[in-house]
């Protein structure tokens, strides 16, 4: 979502840096020419060395990665703070896209009142520390969340915290309605294989749903579960789910195009871009209502909102829409034009407020 954002930027005549915290590499995500790019190698600082002998020496300690954890953070804090001191005021704001960053950025006197903590996780991600740390959000000039839950938590904290979705690309927004005789009999699911994401359950759910033959489904994402996942998918013969892993944005769009129904049964949310960029792909939805995000997107106009957990709830769904041709070619075309109210116009419109405020 930062790419989006910056090249809208610079589109509307901003001047534009950005400062990765690793080493060089090409973009995953297009970025405008005019933007200029920083690097700071954090896995080449002092802190990481330490990292990695605490890894090899001493793995047998008990929490040594959450030890390591604290110590590579240190390192970027350091790096960070030696940068921006050196280049601050090179900068009007200052947007923080990571909450451990905006933490120690909301401790600098000489920078916090020009730096915008942009919150891409639910507020409770961070454990007790972290959250004692937000509370010197205070000092920000501003806190921009993706979803209501996360505004109520910060309104408390900062009172000049506000609500900005996620903005879309332009190939996303570029696409037009597509027809469901254009489209194959495809559910998707687009996500990390993480605890968080719950794909496992989506398994399960798929599993008892007994498809059609002339049903499949594609799962796009990689993450710590992918062994998990498969040995579950061989296991219980589900011949017709596929694990595509990584893929970039490209392909997701192309996968998305010709899907149907898009999936979703994450434990946690920032927000749920991915349910609607499968709007724009003329999807129909299927989530559990999660904190936080969902919630804010899915309704009866693009899908079926479920509650958390509720495997019955969402197999029965799956198996109306499937089981319904006409209703779902409907849900299909009316969840393309909800997606008519997430275009970037007015989200840009929300962030050029704060920066000429």
């Amino acid at each position: 979502m930062l790419s989006n954002l910056v090249n809208q930027l610079v589109n509307e005549v901003y001047e534009v840096d950005i400062l990765f915290l690793m080493q060089k590499h090409d973009d995953f995500y297009p970025i405008d020419d005019r933007v200029t790019k920083y690097y700071l190698d954090s896995f080449s600082y002092w802190t990481w060395s330490i990292c990695k002998f605490n890894k090899k020496r001493l793995g047998f300690v008990p929490k040594i990665d959450n030890v390591n954890t604290y110590i590579y953070q240190l390192g970027v804090m350091l790096l960070m703070n030696q940068w921006l001191k050196e280049n601050h005021k090179n900068y009007d704001n200052i947007i923080s896209c990571w909450y451990k960053l905006s933490c120690t950025l909301s401790l600098n006197k000489k920078l916090r009142h020009k730096t915008i903590a942009w919150e891409h996780t639910n507020h409770l991600v961070g454990g007790a520390l972290y959250n004692k740390l937000k509370r010197n959000y205070k000092n920000l000039k501003q806190v921009v969340c993706l979803n209501q839950d996360d505004f109520n938590y910060y309104k408390t904290i900062n009172p000049k915290s506000t609500v900005i979705a996620n903005m879309m690309g332009d190939e996303t927004e570029r696409q037009t309605f597509t027809p469901v005789g254009s489209k194959e009999n495809l559910i998707t699911m687009v996500a990390r294989l993480d605890q968080d994401k719950n794909v496992l359950e989506f398994l399960e759910i798929i599993k008892t749903t007994d498809l059609p033959k002339d049903w499949k489904v594609e799962i796009i994402g990689d993450g710590p579960e992918m062994p998990l996942l498969n040995n579950y998918i061989t296991i219980n013969s589900l011949e017709n789910v596929s694990l595509l892993g990584q893929m970039s944005s490209e392909d997701v769009k192309q996968i998305l195009s010709k899907s149907k129904i898009n999936c979703l049964t994450s434990l946690r949310e920032g927000f749920g871009v991915v349910l609607i960029e499968a709007m724009f792909a003329s999807n129909a939805l299927i989530s559990y209502d999660c904190p936080s995000g969902p919630s804010e997107i899915v309704n009866s106009k693009n899908g079926f909102l479920i509650p958390l957990k509720n495997k019955n709830e969402f197999e029965n769904k799956l198996k109306y829409l499937i089981e319904n041709p006409t209703f779902l070619e409907n849900l299909m075309e009316s969840s393309f034009r909800e997606s008519e109210k997430w275009r970037k116009e007015s989200i840009i419109d929300k962030w050029k407020a704060i920066f000429d405020h």
